[in-house]
C-alpha cells in the first residue's frame, strides 16, 4: 500500500498543498515550525481519524482563516492497495450558526467519492506512527494504552471500530441509569438490557485485544532481545478489568506479573463471564454511579526482564521497549493486511543511537513507503539519502531536491 497524492486545504499551517507521492522512502528536511509533521499527522489521520497532537478536530483547521459562516479543512490521500486505486477525503466543517461563540464542528469522510460512517472506512488506508512523544504508550495513563490498542486494531481488524463504538453508547446509557440508581432507586433489572449490550460487544474487545497483543509480543519480543544485545527480555502484559479467567484454587487473584495464557477463549465464554460479572457488581456500580468493570477500564504494560518498564524503567529501556513495538507493529499490520501500512516517523533518528538507527533502517528497507522528517539530514548515511527521496520543508511549502 501506498500514497500516490495528498492534497491538504486549511489544514494546519497549510492554505493549500498537493503533493504527488512516489512509492519510495522520503525525508522531509527542515527547520522547526515548517509544517514537516503536519504532513505525518495528516497522513497518520486518513488512517485513525485523531491527531496525535490535537485535543479536539477543531483545531486542526488553519489558524489563519478569515471568520466565514462555513470554515472547511480537508485531508484527500489518493492511494494504491493491491491492484486498485483509492480516493480518502476527510473534511473537517466549522459552522457559525449566529453564535460566533459556539460554532458547530462535524466532520465528513467520503470514500471513492461517496460519504461513509466512519467506522465503514477503518481500515481501507493503514499507516504506522512513530514519534517521540508516543513514550507516553508506556510512561503515560492507561487511557493512552487503551487508545493505541483501538487505534491499531481499527486499522486491522474488520468490525473493531464498530464494536468499540456500540460498546462507548451502551456503557454511557447504562452509567446514566446507574446515577439515576444510585440517587432515586429503583428496579435493577433495567441494567440487563445493557448488560447484554456491553457484555456482546465488550467481548468482541477484549478478545480482539488478547489476540493483539499476543502477536504483537511474539514479533517485539526477539526484536528487543536483538537491540538490548540479548540481556532482555519483553512482555506485554495485559491486565483486563474483568479477568475472564478463574482463578487458581486456593488463590483470590492472579499476581501482577503472572504470564497468563487467554489465547484460547472463546469470544461467548468471555461475554458469557462478563455478562455475570457486570451482574455480580450491581451494588458496587449503584453505589459508585458507574460501570467499574469492561474494557474501558483495561490496562497493559511493558515488562522488560522482571521490571515494569513505565514505573521503573530508564528512558533508554523505554526507548528501545518503544521502538520494538513499532518494528513488530509494522510487521503485524502486514501480517494481518496482506499489506505493507505507510511508515511515519518523526525525528525517530536524534532519538536512537547508531544501532538502534541501524535496526531502523532495515524496517526501512522492507516497508513500501516511508515518510520521515528530520531537521538535521545530515545524520543519515549519504548512501541513504542518495537512494531516496530528499524533499525541504519550509514557511509551509515543499520543494522537491
Amino acid at each position: 500500500m501506498h500514497l500516490t497524492r495528498l492534497a491538504l486545504t486549511n489544514f494546519r499551517i497549510f492554505s493549500r498543498l498537493d503533493l504527488q507521492l512516489p512509492k519510495k522512502v522520503i525525508l522531509l528536511a527542515g527547520s522547526n515550525a515548517q509544517g514537516k509533521t503536519t504532513i505525518l499527522e495528516a497522513v497518520a489521520y486518513l488512517a485513525t481519524f485523531s491527531s496525535f497532537f490535537a485535543a479536539a478536530d477543531r483545531q486542526l483547521l488553519n489558524f489563519n482563516l478569515q471568520p466565514e459562516p462555513v470554515l472547511v479543512g480537508r485531508i484527500v490521500g489518493e492511494y494504491q492497495r493491491g491492484l486498485k486505486s483509492h480516493t480518502l477525503e476527510v473534511r473537517l466543517i466549522q459552522e457559525y450558526n449566529g453564535n460566533p461563540n459556539a460554532p458547530r464542528f462535524r466532520k465528513e469522510v467520503l470514500l471513492d467519492g461517496v460519504r461513509k460512517r466512519m467506522g465503514e472506512v477503518f481500515g481501507q488506508f493503514n499507516a504506522v506512527s512513530f514519534l517521540p512523544q508516543m513514550s507516553r504508550i508506556i510512561e503515560g495513563s492507561p487511557s493512552e494504552r487503551r487508545q493505541y490498542l483501538d487505534d491499531a486494531l481499527s486499522q486491522a481488524q474488520a468490525g473493531y471500530a464498530r464494536h468499540n463504538a456500540d460498546y462507548t453508547k451502551a456503557l454511557n446509557q447504562r452509567n446514566a441509569l446507574l446515577k439515576i440508581l444510585s440517587e432515586r432507586g429503583g428496579d435493577t433489572r433495567q441494567l440487563e438490557v445493557w448488560d447484554e449490550m456491553l457484555a456482546r460487544h465488550g467481548a468482541e474487545l477484549m478478545r480482539a485485544r488478547i489476540r493483539l497483543l499476543k502477536e504483537l509480543e511474539e514479533q517485539a519480543a526477539p526484536i528487543h532481545h536483538q537491540l538490548t544485545g540479548g540481556t532482555e527480555l519483553l512482555r506485554l502484559l495485559y491486565k483486563p478489568s474483568y479477568e475472564p479467567l478463574p482463578a487458581p484454587k486456593g488463590q483470590l487473584s492472579l499476581p501482577v506479573q503472572t504470564a497468563v495464557d487467554r489465547s484460547q477463549l472463546t469470544t461467548e465464554e468471555i461475554e458469557e463471564g462478563f455478562r455475570k460479572a457486570l451482574h455480580a457488581a450491581y451494588r458496587e456500580d449503584i453505589s459508585r454511579g458507574m460501570t467499574t468493570l469492561g474494557p474501558h477500564r483495561d490496562e497493559f504494560r511493558f515488562i522488560g526482564s522482571g521490571i515494569d518498564l513505565g514505573d521503573y524503567g530508564s528512558r533508554g529501556q523505554g526507548r528501545t521497549a518503544l521502538l520494538s513495538l513499532k518494528m513488530a507493529e509494522v510487521q503485524w499490520m502486514r501480517a494481518r493486511t496482506g499489506e505493507w501500512p505507510v511508515l511515519l516517523l518523526d525525528e525517530i533518528m536524534a532519538e536512537l543511537d547508531p544501532e538502534r538507527r541501524a535496526s531502523m533502517l532495515t524496517v526501512l528497507s522492507q516497508v513500501e513507503q516511508a515518510l520521515l522528517t528530520s531537521t538535521d539530514p545530515d545524520m543519515f548515511p549519504l548512501d541513504f539519502k542518495q537512494n531516496h527521496e530528499l524533499w525541504r520543508v519550509q514557511d509551509g511549502m515543499v520543494f522537491q531536491d
